[in-house]
């Protein structure tokens, strides 16, 4: 635990925010780390709970809470309280690969199942992880480790976002020659291409992955496997593989005038920007640009919001996104979703803050349902047609939207971009390598084991499970990575 009293004196405090109308010029990080007293204030939170459900991921009513990576929480708030930060890292490091990842971008379900939370707010976790590995790569303690003895056994990752990134850096701590396969130019997955600069940068992605090369991983970009890198030399060059290729088949929006031009998926829009971005600082124009347009994105989660905050940096005319659900409450209902269910309250996102510092106010439309887009005599959106909706649930627990009438509403627009998710995983590589899938299309792989139908192929992240989270990707990545060793072996000493 902190300080035994740390509870009752600090209130609770997160990374600063730069003005939202000034980062909005450029692509840096938005937040502003605390102090280093700062942040052992936030240490000093962390109760003596007894049962710290922070560090143990479940899912409750579809939602994560809890840390799906056990990540040891109590003890290095402790450590950082007392200013031990060395030490910090070194417990950080234990069960998550990438503590900046999930600094930097995963929601926090361990905050929602802190003890503290139930009558208090809870402890700032996300800010002191964040802050521990930022400390210890700037005072040089993150180094290359490489392993001290070579099995001679090749393990072929299929995908370099967090789970097999994560993968990888297990089966190399094992002492296995592992390469790392990824289609695109750049290595990180959606880490790279689907989180926007100035939220989780390339250089944040890159520091990491050049330590692990330094180890001994072989990353190879620009080559999808089954098409450029034939399935046949996959299993006769390597004793193992992993499917981390995560869901990346978007999910549609099935209504009238969907074929018009300016309606986009979400990450085809965040993905061009960012890899405009980083090839020529914007300058080639490969990419969906907001510039000059009434903007309007369609789902309210975080790709949303990340779609919020491009847009307004490409200086859009407007910018609206549309929420299917009511506005939830400031205070989590304490019958309907109590304590330790991750907390289902308003929130308030770098991007709708940027918004509203550029437009006046929040952006969001509540209980929203799209019915229709209209376009121009060239074929190109103009309008969006709504109706607002409200949930009922059905006898057999069903939930149904029902349409309000006259609450029809036409909206302007020449920008749509679609924010609600993946329904799977791309098929060609899973049919190719003969595994099998579940009804959803993810691939028949039981949690806990990640086998498949096909010896020797493993399946972990999204790809397995669905889309979820980063945090639970490196919890596959890293499982998997044990029962791999373990088909290799015979026995495992991975975690």
């Amino acid at each position: 635990m902190g300080k035994a009293t740390g509870f009752m004196e600090y209130s609770r405090q997160t990374v600063k925010e730069r003005n939202p109308a000034e980062r909005t010029k450029d692509w840096s990080d938005y937040t502003i780390p605390l102090s280093d007293e700062e942040v052992r204030k936030q240490g000093a939170r962390c109760m003596d709970c007894g049962v710290p459900t922070c560090q143990s991921g479940m899912e409750i009513s579809g939602a994560t809470t809890g840390c799906p990576v056990y990540h040891l929480i109590p003890e290095w708030n402790d450590l950082v309280y007392r200013g031990q930060w060395k030490e910090a890292l070194h417990r950080e490091h234990v069960m998550n690969n990438f503590p900046e990842f999930t600094g930097m971008a995963c929601p926090a379900p361990c905050e929602g199942a802190c003890v503290l939370g139930i009558n208090e707010p809870p402890v700032a976790i996300r800010t002191v992880e964040r802050s521990i590995i930022e400390r210890g790569f700037a005072e040089g303690w993150v180094v290359p480790e490489p392993p001290k003895t070579r099995t001679g056994k090749k393990v072929a990752v299929i995908g370099s976002g967090p789970a097999g990134l994560a993968a990888a850096a297990q089966l190399n701590k094992a002492g296995h020659l592992v390469t790392v396969f990824e289609r695109s130019d750049r290595v990180g997955g959606l880490l790279t291409y689907g989180i926007p600069e100035m939220k989780l940068s390339y250089d944040v992605v890159m520091r990491r992955v050049r330590i692990l090369e330094q180890e001994g991983i072989t990353f190879i970009t620009n080559t999808e496997v089954g098409k450029d890198y034939p399935v046949s030399a996959l299993r006769s060059d390597f004793d193992a593989v992993i499917m981390c290729a995560g869901a990346t088949i978007h999910r549609n929006l099935q209504v009238e005038g969907r074929e018009l031009k300016g309606i986009h998926y979400a990450m085809d829009f965040l993905h061009s920007n960012t890899k405009s971005l980083l090839d020529s600082n914007l300058e080639d124009g490969n990419y969906i640009s907001a510039e000059g347009k009434d903007v309007i994105v369609i789902g309210g989660g975080d790709t949303g919001t990340d779609c919020l905050a491009t847009s307004v940096r490409h200086n859009c005319k407007s910018l609206v996104q549309f929420d299917v659900y009511d506005k939830k409450g400031a205070i989590r209902d304490e019958v309907g979703n109590p304590w330790p269910q991750y907390p289902r309250v308003h929130r308030v996102e770098y991007g709708q803050k940027e918004a509203a510092a550029a437009f006046g106010d929040d952006p969001r439309a509540y209980a929203v349902m799209t019915k229709k887009f209209v376009g121009d005599a060239e074929g190109n959106v103009k309008e969006v047609h709504t109706v607002n909706v409200k949930l009922r649930i059905g006898e057999d627990g069903t939930r149904i939207r029902e349409e309000i009438p006259g609450t029809e509403k036409v909206w302007k627009a020449d920008l749509v971009l679609l924010a609600i998710g993946f329904s799977g995983p791309d098929q060609g590589l899973i049919q190719k390598l003969n595994v099998e899938t579940e009804a959803n299309s993810t691939v028949k792989a039981e949690y806990g084991k990640y086998t498949t139908n096909v010896e020797g192929v493993f399946a972990a992240g999204d790809m397995r499970r669905g889309q979820s989270l980063i945090v639970w990707a490196i919890n596959e990545g890293r499982e998997a990575a044990r029962e791999c060793d373990r088909f290799l072996m015979g026995a495992t000493v991975l975690p």
